[in-house]
């Protein structure tokens, strides 16, 4: 990485710095850790969708020559979960089976074929149960429970309304009703899961290396089923190959590879395959949303009414979350006073569910941008026009509570639909080929964190030492988003130094501040917050020494291109380096250490789980997707996306691009061609020949415009940028069909054989109506 200080440090197209690493192989992930002592662990898996545990006999394992450790579900009786609230599974199952694939047993041994070979000795005895795999089936009268205390298998459903709904409705020119289902999909992400644990026999104490987005709440897990002082474990997150929100939460191989190490007193390595990194799963629930919408003449909305179900699988994990989310999230983008939301978090015998990019809002923002654009096509209206027609303005609070101080919108649409010449070529339509829209938002950090503990939400420290080098020290996870780049960038700009001389450490937990981890795009807003804070403090510290060297006022000193000078003065300035020397002089190296907490009154309305979906700052998107149809084959494919987001300030323009390009190809996966299935729970796509994630042959020209909308809250005006372009490409991408074929889709992936069925369909319709005709 190359840039002089006297560059910005803010607004620069940096490289991220831990590229080099990354693209020279020169990164070490979990499962490149040289361990050469570490004991090989594998995990026995249910077989069963839904039985009761009768025996499992370990005897055998256990005796076979090499192995050091067996454990099974009788070895931990406490239960995990992401949620305090919601607590349900165990990290091998005690009593009951819930899903194909949940670790039952597990061991350790000096080999992998040793420790396969004791997994085959293993026996496992289970009586079967009715097992449910889809929601409607968990749902229906006389099934049986999967969990005591939920009835009709539903872990949680939310009613909220705000506004007067039935009179919204009465007040609409039309109103307009369907139903849309979304299949489940999974991250896939490119590192399987892994873990190396190592117990200290003699001090009583764990080390715990993983893949995780979280080590916080993976330290408090780790705390909660070894019966251990969080005082006495350490969690150390190296590269992480990709998260999306699969590894938000503590999953079960991580508290197994503990509980294994503990058992043979030493070092446990666990490597999921690409099979068990599906199982292990908490991806996004097969979703059914049914929408009603009112719409005056004019496309303003006056009225919505959204129901949900979704299919959450066998436990609790982030469901709760998930399902509040969804209604929550119906806010914020547009201004509509009145809005009815239902939903249902159903257990299913299903891999659990969980969070992932976008949480919660992808699939309602998939329904409601389509059901507008078929309105719109109903009123004759464009569909630039409809979603203009109900804009915010910003600052307002929408009617669930949430605070919206920035929103950029309009320039969103303003961009996309100069920069795809959409009025010119909608008027002029080429045959099977189609331009559809759509509108999207995400939360720049949930306001409220997963634990309340009354820490802060965020804490950076940074050193500075005697070689002039600033250490910042965070919690915070970088997955690959580039948040470690941009808290440097941060640090950079207020001290007035380049960036090459920050060195950043990451998730240690012996080493770094706590942090609640990388979910909801919090790292930029809130720890890069805290980061400004700590740098601050930093400055303040300086600006006092070399204002005792240049015997001037601290409050007329400037700090800039690692110079601090008194503007006007006779003096030429002091260089940063004996400016560090003098403010060392005292005591030695100096810490200051910034925090950040989101204020009470963003933490969300007084509704029940009014705190999910606010937040301090809401990012904003607009997107035009070009698709070609081959109408003998149903294949669709995607020509070019234009896509503008509005995040804020761009800290990082280089990032923010590929985050905004890395969000419009996963919702084309969505879109196009993912989707978990199950035969009888039985997964049919967990590797990634089956399960079809775009390759860059379908990746298509990604055309992104950044918009700054400068939020007065953010660090330096910036707001997410990870996120909130998902959501906007699948309702894009359908509409563009229907403009291409003129048939509308209710389910997604819209996938070839659909394409082919619906065309089919058409046809007779027509030939129906010919008949009729002629009659």
């Amino acid at each position: 990485m190359t840039g002089s200080a006297r560059d910005h440090a803010i607004g620069r197209r940096l490289p991220l710095i831990d590229g080099p690493e990354k693209v020279t192989g020169a990164a070490r992930y979990t499962a490149d850790i040289a361990a050469p002592d570490a004991l090989v662990g594998r995990i026995l898996r249910s077989p069963h969708a839904h039985a009761e545990i009768v025996e499992v006999d370990v005897a055998a394992a256990r005796a076979l020559p090499g192995v050091a450790a067996v454990v099974t579900g009788a070895d931990c009786d406490q239960t995990y979960g992401v949620l305090p609230i919601a607590m349900n599974e165990y990290p091998l199952a005690r009593g009951r089976v819930r899903y194909r694939g949940e670790p039952v047993a597990a061991v350790a041994a000096v080999d992998a074929a040793t420790a396969e070979r004791a997994i085959g000795l293993i026996r496992f005895t289970a009586r079967e149960l009715p097992a449910y795999f889809s929601a409607d089936a968990a749902r229906a009268p006389g099934a049986t429970p999967l969990h005591a205390g939920s009835p009709n298998n539903i872990q949680r459903e939310v009613h909220h309304e705000f506004g007067d709904v039935t009179a919204g409705f009465a007040a609409a020119k039309l109103v307009r009703e369907a139903t849309y289902r979304c299949a489940e999909v999974t991250h896939a992400h490119i590192e399987p899961h892994a873990a190396l644990a190592r117990w200290d026999g003699e001090r009583g104490q764990l080390t715990l290396w993983t893949v995780s987005q979280v080590p916080y709440y993976v330290h408090l897990m780790l705390a909660r089923c070894l019966g251990v002082a969080e005082s006495r474990i350490r969690v150390v997150k190296p590269f992480v190959g990709g998260g999306f929100g699969a590894r938000t939460e503590t999953l079960n191989f991580e508290l197994v590879a503990a509980l294994l190490a503990r058992a043979a007193n030493g070092a446990v390595k666990v490597e999921l395959s690409r099979e068990e990194t599906a199982l292990t799963h908490r991806g996004r629930p097969e979703t059914e949303v049914r929408l009603k919408l009112g719409m005056a003449e004019n496309g303003r909305v006056t009225a919505a009414a959204c129901e949900v179900v979704q299919r959450g699988g066998a436990y609790a994990g982030y469901g709760i979350v998930t399902v509040l989310y969804a209604g929550a999230l119906l806010h914020a983008i547009y201004d509509i006073a009145a809005v009815r939301y239902d939903g249902y978090r159903v257990y299913t015998n299903t891999p659990p569910c969980g969070a992932m990019r976008g949480h919660g809002t992808v699939n309602v923002r998939h329904a409601f941008e389509c059901l507008m654009d078929e309105m719109a096509e109903a009123l004759g209206l464009d569909p630039f026009a409809v979603r203009r027609a109900n804009l915010l303005a910003a600052p307002c609070t929408t009617p669930n509570g949430a605070i919206v101080n920035s929103c950029g919108l309009a320039e969103c649409l303003d961009r996309v639909e100069r920069a795809s010449a959409w009025r010119e070529r909608r008027r002029q339509p080429a045959p099977g080929r189609g331009l559809g829209m759509a509108c999207s938002h995400y939360v720049s950090g949930a306001a409220k964190p997963v634990h309340w503990t009354g820490e802060p939400h965020a804490v950076v420290n940074l050193k500075l030492d005697f070689d002039g080098s600033v250490t910042l020290l965070t919690g915070a996870a970088d997955i690959g988003q580039g948040s470690s780049t941009v808290l440097a960038q941060v640090a950079a700009e207020v001290l007035g130094i380049a960036v090459e001389r920050i060195r950043v450490i990451a998730n240690d937990s012996a080493v770094t501040p706590k942090d609640n981890g990388s979910y909801s795009s919090r790292v930029t807003f809130m720890v890069g917050n805290a980061a400004l804070d700590a740098a601050q403090k930093l400055r303040r510290r300086l600006i006092e020494a070399a204002a005792r060297l240049l015997d001037a006022d601290p409050a007329i000193v400037e700090c800039g291109d690692e110079v601090f000078r008194v503007p006007g003065g006779q003096h030429e300035g002091l260089a940063f380096d004996a400016v560090v020397r003098a403010a060392l002089g005292e005591a030695g190296p100096i810490t200051t250490s910034g925090s950040f907490t989101v204020p009470v009154a963003y933490q969300g309305g007084k509704q029940r789980g009014g705190a999910v979906g606010a937040t301090m700052g809401y990012s904003y998107a607009a997107q035009v997707v070009e698709v070609a149809v081959d109408q003998e084959t149903g294949a669709i494919a995607v020509e070019r996306v234009w896509v503008a987001h509005d995040c804020g300030r761009a800290l990082n323009p280089l990032s923010v691009e590929g985050q905004v390009q890395g969000s419009v190809w996963m919702g084309m996966g969505q879109a196009l061609s993912e989707e978990t299935r199950y035969e009888d729970g039985l997964p049919l796509a967990a590797n990634l020949l089956d399960y079809r994630v775009p390759t860059i042959q379908e990746s298509p020209p990604i055309d992104v415009q950044i918009v700054e909308s400068v939020d007065p809250n953010g660090p330096f005006g910036a707001k997410e940028a990870g996120e909130g372009s998902l959501a906007g490409f699948m309702p894009a991408l359908a509409n563009a069909v229907a403009d291409a074929i003129g048939v509308r889709f209710l389910e997604l992936p819209i996938t070839p054989d659909k394409v082919l069925e619906a065309l089919a369909k058409r046809r007779r319709e027509l030939r129906l109506a010919a008949a009729r005709g002629a009659a």
